[in-house]
Protein backbone atom coordinates (compact mmCIF):
# COMPACT_ATOMS: atom_id res chain seq x y z
CA UNK A 1 0.00 0.00 0.00
CA UNK A 2 1.30 3.42 -0.88
CA UNK A 3 1.46 6.50 1.25
CA UNK A 4 2.27 10.14 0.63
CA UNK A 5 4.70 12.53 2.31
CA UNK A 6 4.53 16.30 2.50
CA UNK A 7 7.99 17.78 2.79
CA UNK A 8 8.98 20.41 0.23
CA UNK A 9 11.14 23.54 0.39
CA UNK A 10 7.94 25.64 0.54
CA UNK A 11 7.28 24.14 3.96
CA UNK A 12 9.98 26.34 5.49
CA UNK A 13 8.34 29.59 4.40
CA UNK A 14 6.22 29.67 7.53
CA UNK A 15 6.70 31.45 10.84
CA UNK A 16 7.25 28.16 12.72
CA UNK A 17 10.29 26.78 10.82
CA UNK A 18 11.70 30.27 10.31
CA UNK A 19 11.56 31.00 14.03
CA UNK A 20 12.87 27.57 15.03
CA UNK A 21 15.84 27.78 12.66
CA UNK A 22 16.55 31.35 13.73
CA UNK A 23 16.78 30.21 17.36
CA UNK A 24 19.08 27.30 16.49
CA UNK A 25 21.43 29.38 14.35
CA UNK A 26 21.49 32.30 16.82
CA UNK A 27 22.50 30.08 19.74
CA UNK A 28 25.03 28.23 17.57
CA UNK A 29 26.63 31.39 16.17
CA UNK A 30 26.89 33.10 19.58
CA UNK A 31 28.35 29.97 21.17
CA UNK A 32 30.97 29.38 18.45
CA UNK A 33 31.97 33.07 18.54
CA UNK A 34 32.48 32.96 22.33
CA UNK A 35 34.22 29.58 22.20
CA UNK A 36 36.83 30.87 19.75
CA UNK A 37 37.77 33.60 22.26
CA UNK A 38 37.30 31.55 25.46
CA UNK A 39 39.04 28.34 24.35
CA UNK A 40 40.65 28.77 20.91
CA UNK A 41 40.44 25.40 19.12
CA UNK A 42 43.76 25.96 17.28
CA UNK A 43 45.66 26.41 20.55
CA UNK A 44 44.82 23.11 22.24
CA UNK A 45 43.46 19.66 21.60
CA UNK A 46 40.86 20.22 24.34
CA UNK A 47 39.51 23.33 22.60
CA UNK A 48 39.26 21.50 19.29
CA UNK A 49 37.52 18.54 20.92
CA UNK A 50 35.07 20.75 22.81
CA UNK A 51 33.95 22.78 19.80
CA UNK A 52 33.73 19.60 17.69
CA UNK A 53 31.35 18.03 20.22
CA UNK A 54 29.22 21.19 20.27
CA UNK A 55 29.05 21.32 16.48
CA UNK A 56 28.07 17.64 16.53
CA UNK A 57 25.03 18.51 18.70
CA UNK A 58 24.15 21.28 16.24
CA UNK A 59 24.47 18.90 13.28
CA UNK A 60 22.34 16.22 14.95
CA UNK A 61 19.71 18.80 15.88
CA UNK A 62 19.50 20.20 12.36
CA UNK A 63 19.58 16.78 10.70
CA UNK A 64 16.67 15.46 12.75
CA UNK A 65 14.79 18.74 12.38
CA UNK A 66 15.02 18.70 8.58
CA UNK A 67 14.28 14.97 8.52
CA UNK A 68 11.14 15.49 10.61
CA UNK A 69 10.04 18.25 8.24
CA UNK A 70 10.87 16.59 4.94
CA UNK A 71 9.92 13.00 5.74
CA UNK A 72 6.50 14.10 6.85
CA UNK A 73 4.24 11.94 9.00
CA UNK A 74 2.88 9.90 6.09
CA UNK A 75 -0.56 10.63 4.68
CA UNK A 76 -3.35 8.21 3.85
CA UNK A 77 -4.06 8.44 0.09
CA UNK A 78 -7.26 10.27 -0.73
CA UNK A 79 -10.11 7.86 -1.41
CA UNK A 80 -8.32 4.99 0.36
CA UNK A 81 -10.27 1.91 1.39
CA UNK A 82 -9.13 -1.47 2.75
CA UNK A 83 -8.68 -4.43 0.43
CA UNK A 84 -11.28 -6.42 2.36
CA UNK A 85 -14.66 -4.62 1.98
CA UNK A 86 -15.83 -6.10 5.31
CA UNK A 87 -13.18 -4.11 7.15
CA UNK A 88 -14.96 -0.86 6.30
CA UNK A 89 -17.46 -1.72 9.04
CA UNK A 90 -14.70 -1.13 11.61
CA UNK A 91 -13.22 2.05 10.16
CA UNK A 92 -14.20 5.70 10.24
CA UNK A 93 -14.98 7.46 6.99
CA UNK A 94 -13.36 10.84 6.29
CA UNK A 95 -15.62 13.13 4.31
CA UNK A 96 -12.78 15.57 3.63
CA UNK A 97 -10.51 12.96 2.03
CA UNK A 98 -13.46 10.93 0.70
CA UNK A 99 -11.92 7.72 1.98
CA UNK A 100 -11.56 5.55 5.05
CA UNK A 101 -9.18 6.24 7.90
CA UNK A 102 -6.65 3.47 8.45
CA UNK A 103 -6.20 2.33 12.08
CA UNK A 104 -4.45 5.00 14.19
CA UNK A 105 -4.87 7.68 11.50
CA UNK A 106 -6.70 10.97 12.06
CA UNK A 107 -7.64 13.90 9.87
CA UNK A 108 -5.57 17.05 10.39
CA UNK A 109 -7.53 20.19 9.56
CA UNK A 110 -4.34 22.18 9.01
CA UNK A 111 -2.67 19.65 6.71
CA UNK A 112 -6.12 18.88 5.26
CA UNK A 113 -5.20 15.21 5.03
CA UNK A 114 -5.58 12.03 7.05
CA UNK A 115 -2.29 11.47 8.89
CA UNK A 116 -0.79 8.09 9.82
CA UNK A 117 -0.53 7.62 13.59
CA UNK A 118 -1.09 11.32 14.10
CA UNK A 119 0.24 12.68 17.38
CA UNK A 120 -0.27 16.41 16.83
CA UNK A 121 0.21 19.18 14.30
CA UNK A 122 3.46 20.96 15.11
CA UNK A 123 3.84 24.57 13.90
CA UNK A 124 7.63 24.43 14.43
CA UNK A 125 8.03 21.89 11.62
CA UNK A 126 4.91 23.11 9.78
CA UNK A 127 3.48 19.63 9.45
CA UNK A 128 2.18 16.87 11.67
CA UNK A 129 4.21 14.70 13.98
CA UNK A 130 3.15 11.23 12.95
CA UNK A 131 4.23 7.77 11.94
CA UNK A 132 7.26 8.29 9.70
CA UNK A 133 8.79 11.37 11.36
CA UNK A 134 8.05 10.59 15.02
CA UNK A 135 11.55 9.24 15.72
CA UNK A 136 13.30 12.22 14.09
CA UNK A 137 11.01 14.63 15.91
CA UNK A 138 11.83 13.01 19.28
CA UNK A 139 15.56 13.05 18.52
CA UNK A 140 15.33 16.72 17.56
CA UNK A 141 13.68 17.39 20.93
CA UNK A 142 16.51 15.46 22.62
CA UNK A 143 19.57 16.94 20.87
CA UNK A 144 18.38 20.56 20.95
CA UNK A 145 18.39 20.79 24.79
CA UNK A 146 21.65 18.81 25.03
CA UNK A 147 23.29 21.22 22.61
CA UNK A 148 21.91 24.20 24.53
CA UNK A 149 23.23 22.84 27.84
CA UNK A 150 26.65 22.46 26.24
CA UNK A 151 26.28 25.97 24.81
CA UNK A 152 25.52 27.38 28.27
CA UNK A 153 28.68 25.72 29.60
CA UNK A 154 30.56 27.78 27.02
CA UNK A 155 28.56 31.01 27.14
CA UNK A 156 28.36 31.56 30.90
CA UNK A 157 32.17 31.37 31.52
CA UNK A 158 32.68 33.53 28.43
CA UNK A 159 30.38 36.25 29.79
CA UNK A 160 32.12 36.03 33.16
CA UNK A 161 35.50 36.59 31.51
CA UNK A 162 34.12 39.42 29.40
CA UNK A 163 32.75 41.18 32.51
CA UNK A 164 36.15 40.77 34.19
CA UNK A 165 38.15 41.68 31.09
CA UNK A 166 40.55 44.05 32.89
CA UNK A 167 41.41 41.46 35.53
CA UNK A 168 42.33 38.87 32.90
CA UNK A 169 44.12 41.48 30.79
CA UNK A 170 46.45 42.69 33.59
CA UNK A 171 46.81 39.69 35.93
CA UNK A 172 46.24 36.62 33.73
CA UNK A 173 47.35 37.84 30.36
CA UNK A 174 48.67 34.40 29.43
CA UNK A 175 45.07 33.14 29.19
CA UNK A 176 42.76 33.84 26.22
CA UNK A 177 40.81 37.10 26.51
CA UNK A 178 37.08 37.39 25.89
CA UNK A 179 36.01 40.81 24.63
CA UNK A 180 32.38 41.26 23.63
CA UNK A 181 31.68 44.97 23.53
CA UNK A 182 28.23 46.40 24.21
CA UNK A 183 26.37 44.90 21.22
CA UNK A 184 28.25 41.61 21.55
CA UNK A 185 27.34 41.40 25.22
CA UNK A 186 23.64 42.05 24.48
CA UNK A 187 23.57 39.42 21.73
CA UNK A 188 25.37 36.90 23.94
CA UNK A 189 22.96 37.45 26.82
CA UNK A 190 20.09 37.06 24.38
CA UNK A 191 21.61 33.77 23.24
CA UNK A 192 21.87 32.60 26.85
CA UNK A 193 18.21 33.43 27.37
CA UNK A 194 17.25 31.51 24.24
CA UNK A 195 19.34 28.52 25.32
CA UNK A 196 17.73 28.42 28.78
CA UNK A 197 14.28 28.65 27.18
CA UNK A 198 15.07 25.78 24.81
CA UNK A 199 16.36 23.59 27.65
CA UNK A 200 13.17 23.93 29.67
CA UNK A 201 10.52 24.23 26.92
CA UNK A 202 11.90 21.72 24.42
CA UNK A 203 13.11 19.44 27.22
CA UNK A 204 9.57 19.28 28.57
CA UNK A 205 8.25 18.46 25.09
CA UNK A 206 10.80 15.65 24.82
CA UNK A 207 9.64 14.24 28.15
CA UNK A 208 6.01 14.28 26.96
CA UNK A 209 6.89 12.65 23.64
CA UNK A 210 9.14 9.92 25.01
CA UNK A 211 6.53 9.05 27.62
CA UNK A 212 4.03 8.57 24.78
CA UNK A 213 6.51 6.44 22.80
CA UNK A 214 7.18 4.22 25.82
CA UNK A 215 3.43 3.54 26.07
CA UNK A 216 3.08 3.38 22.26
CA UNK A 217 0.39 6.03 22.44
CA UNK A 218 -0.06 9.26 20.57
CA UNK A 219 -1.47 12.39 22.17
CA UNK A 220 -4.81 11.77 20.43
CA UNK A 221 -4.88 8.10 21.43
CA UNK A 222 -4.17 9.01 25.04
CA UNK A 223 -7.32 11.10 25.02
CA UNK A 224 -9.31 8.24 23.39
CA UNK A 225 -8.00 5.74 25.96
CA UNK A 226 -8.95 7.99 28.87
CA UNK A 227 -12.50 8.25 27.53
CA UNK A 228 -12.59 4.49 26.90
CA UNK A 229 -11.85 3.69 30.54
CA UNK A 230 -14.37 6.26 31.77
CA UNK A 231 -17.16 5.29 29.38
CA UNK A 232 -20.18 3.44 30.71
CA UNK A 233 -20.36 0.09 28.96
CA UNK A 234 -23.25 -2.18 28.19
CA UNK A 235 -23.47 -5.54 29.96
CA UNK A 236 -22.45 -7.58 26.91
CA UNK A 237 -19.64 -5.20 25.93
CA UNK A 238 -16.06 -6.38 26.48
CA UNK A 239 -13.62 -4.51 28.69
CA UNK A 240 -11.37 -2.19 26.70
CA UNK A 241 -7.68 -3.12 26.35
CA UNK A 242 -5.33 -0.74 24.58
CA UNK A 243 -4.02 -2.92 21.73
CA UNK A 244 -0.67 -1.26 20.91
CA UNK A 245 1.11 -1.38 24.28
CA UNK A 246 3.59 -4.22 23.72
CA UNK A 247 5.90 -3.46 26.65
CA UNK A 248 8.27 -0.52 26.83
CA UNK A 249 11.18 -2.20 25.03
CA UNK A 250 9.10 -3.31 22.06
CA UNK A 251 7.26 0.02 22.05
CA UNK A 252 10.60 1.81 21.60
CA UNK A 253 11.55 -0.59 18.80
CA UNK A 254 8.33 0.26 16.99
CA UNK A 255 9.53 3.88 16.58
CA UNK A 256 13.34 3.90 16.83
CA UNK A 257 15.11 1.68 14.29
CA UNK A 258 18.63 1.69 12.85
CA UNK A 259 17.23 2.17 9.36
CA UNK A 260 15.29 5.25 10.43
CA UNK A 261 12.06 3.71 9.11
CA UNK A 262 9.48 2.70 11.74
CA UNK A 263 8.52 -0.94 12.04
CA UNK A 264 4.90 -0.69 10.88
CA UNK A 265 3.66 0.06 7.38
CA UNK A 266 1.22 2.65 8.73
CA UNK A 267 -1.79 0.55 7.69
CA UNK A 268 -1.26 -2.57 9.79
CA UNK A 269 0.14 -2.63 13.33
CA UNK A 270 1.59 -5.06 15.83
CA UNK A 271 -1.01 -5.60 18.57
CA UNK A 272 -1.36 -7.47 21.84
CA UNK A 273 -2.35 -11.18 21.56
CA UNK A 274 -5.80 -10.59 23.09
CA UNK A 275 -6.58 -7.75 20.64
CA UNK A 276 -6.94 -7.39 16.88
CA UNK A 277 -6.30 -4.70 14.26
CA UNK A 278 -9.58 -2.91 14.87
CA UNK A 279 -9.79 -2.95 18.68
CA UNK A 280 -9.14 0.78 18.94
CA UNK A 281 -11.18 1.78 15.89
CA UNK A 282 -14.21 -0.07 17.24
CA UNK A 283 -13.85 1.88 20.49
CA UNK A 284 -13.60 5.11 18.49
CA UNK A 285 -16.81 4.26 16.62
CA UNK A 286 -18.57 3.66 19.94
CA UNK A 287 -17.36 6.99 21.26
CA UNK A 288 -18.49 8.70 18.05
CA UNK A 289 -21.93 7.17 18.43
CA UNK A 290 -22.21 8.46 21.99
CA UNK A 291 -21.00 11.85 20.77
CA UNK A 292 -23.79 11.95 18.18
CA UNK A 293 -26.32 10.98 20.84
CA UNK A 294 -25.40 13.98 22.97
CA UNK A 295 -25.22 16.43 20.05
CA UNK A 296 -27.28 19.60 20.55
CA UNK A 297 -28.80 21.45 17.60
CA UNK A 298 -28.59 25.25 17.66
CA UNK A 299 -29.93 27.95 15.37
CA UNK A 300 -27.78 31.07 15.02
CA UNK A 301 -29.55 34.28 16.06
CA UNK A 302 -26.51 36.56 16.16
CA UNK A 303 -23.67 36.67 13.60
CA UNK A 304 -20.06 35.94 14.54
CA UNK A 305 -17.03 36.82 12.44
CA UNK A 306 -14.83 34.00 13.75
CA UNK A 307 -12.34 36.30 15.50
CA UNK A 308 -10.15 34.79 18.21
CA UNK A 309 -10.86 37.51 20.79
CA UNK A 310 -14.29 39.09 20.15
CA UNK A 311 -14.07 41.79 22.82
CA UNK A 312 -15.99 44.50 20.99
CA UNK A 313 -19.04 42.76 19.50
CA UNK A 314 -19.69 40.00 22.01
CA UNK A 315 -18.85 41.45 25.40
CA UNK A 316 -15.85 41.66 27.66
CA UNK A 317 -16.55 38.40 29.52
CA UNK A 318 -16.89 36.39 26.32
CA UNK A 319 -13.68 37.89 24.93
CA UNK A 320 -11.74 37.18 28.13
CA UNK A 321 -13.03 33.60 28.58
CA UNK A 322 -12.00 32.23 25.20
CA UNK A 323 -11.19 28.48 25.05
CA UNK A 324 -7.52 27.79 25.76
CA UNK A 325 -6.91 25.96 22.49
CA UNK A 326 -5.66 26.66 18.97
CA UNK A 327 -8.81 25.09 17.49
CA UNK A 328 -10.61 27.12 14.86
CA UNK A 329 -13.38 29.63 15.48
CA UNK A 330 -16.59 29.06 13.52
CA UNK A 331 -17.88 31.96 11.43
CA UNK A 332 -21.67 32.22 11.70
CA UNK A 333 -24.51 33.97 9.92
CA UNK A 334 -28.05 34.40 11.19
CA UNK A 335 -30.11 31.31 10.42
CA UNK A 336 -27.21 28.85 10.33
CA UNK A 337 -27.75 25.48 11.99
CA UNK A 338 -24.88 24.26 14.19
CA UNK A 339 -24.52 20.81 15.77
CA UNK A 340 -22.84 21.32 19.15
CA UNK A 341 -20.80 18.54 20.76
CA UNK A 342 -18.76 20.43 23.39
CA UNK A 343 -19.48 23.36 25.59
CA UNK A 344 -18.07 25.76 28.11
CA UNK A 345 -19.83 28.41 30.12
CA UNK A 346 -19.60 31.10 27.44
CA UNK A 347 -18.49 29.15 24.36
CA UNK A 348 -19.80 26.23 22.32
CA UNK A 349 -17.95 23.92 19.92
CA UNK A 350 -19.92 22.68 16.96
CA UNK A 351 -20.13 21.72 13.33
CA UNK A 352 -21.83 23.64 10.53
CA UNK A 353 -22.67 21.77 7.33
CA UNK A 354 -22.39 23.68 4.06
CA UNK A 355 -24.10 22.08 1.06
CA UNK A 356 -23.21 22.94 -2.53
CA UNK A 357 -23.77 21.44 -5.96
CA UNK A 358 -21.12 20.68 -8.57
CA UNK A 359 -21.85 19.00 -11.92
CA UNK A 360 -25.16 17.72 -10.60
CA UNK A 361 -23.62 16.24 -7.45
CA UNK A 362 -24.49 17.41 -3.95
CA UNK A 363 -21.35 18.19 -1.98
CA UNK A 364 -21.27 18.64 1.79
CA UNK A 365 -18.53 20.36 3.71
CA UNK A 366 -18.27 20.38 7.49
CA UNK A 367 -16.84 23.42 9.25
CA UNK A 368 -15.96 23.01 12.92
CA UNK A 369 -14.96 25.47 15.60
CA UNK A 370 -15.83 27.45 18.71
CA UNK A 371 -18.35 30.29 18.83
CA UNK A 372 -19.89 32.43 21.62
CA UNK A 373 -22.70 30.78 23.54
CA UNK A 374 -25.12 33.68 23.13
CA UNK A 375 -24.96 33.54 19.32
CA UNK A 376 -27.43 30.65 19.12
CA UNK A 377 -30.49 29.10 20.71
CA UNK A 378 -31.26 25.41 20.94
CA UNK A 379 -34.02 24.22 18.68
CA UNK A 380 -35.52 21.67 21.07
CA UNK A 381 -35.72 21.56 24.88
CA UNK A 382 -34.24 24.86 26.17
CA UNK A 383 -34.23 23.80 29.80
CA UNK A 384 -32.21 20.70 29.00
CA UNK A 385 -29.77 22.85 27.02
CA UNK A 386 -29.14 25.14 29.94
CA UNK A 387 -28.56 22.14 32.16
CA UNK A 388 -26.01 20.56 29.79
CA UNK A 389 -24.25 23.74 28.72
CA UNK A 390 -23.83 25.24 32.17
Amino acid sequence: MGYEVAGTWRQFFHWGPMLALTVVFTISWVTVRCHIMWWPPWDSLGGMFNITIFLMWVALTLYNYFAACLKGPGFIPEGWKPKDPNHTNYLQYCEECEGYKAPRSHHCRKCQRCVMKMDHHCPWINTCCGHFNHANFCLFLLFAPIGCIHGLVILIPSVYRALNFHYYYYYRSHEPLVYLGFSGFIITMFGIGLAIGVVFAVGMLFYIQIKSVIKNETGIESWIVDKAYDRDREEDEEEFIYPYNLGWRENLRQVFTWSGRPKSSGFRWDVRPECHQFSLTIEQLMQKREKRDRTLQFEVTRPYTGSMFPLCNHGFRTGCCVPCTDEARLKLDIGDIVYVTRWKRRWLYGCKIITSYHEGRQLSKRLRGWFPRHCGVRLDDESDTEKKCS
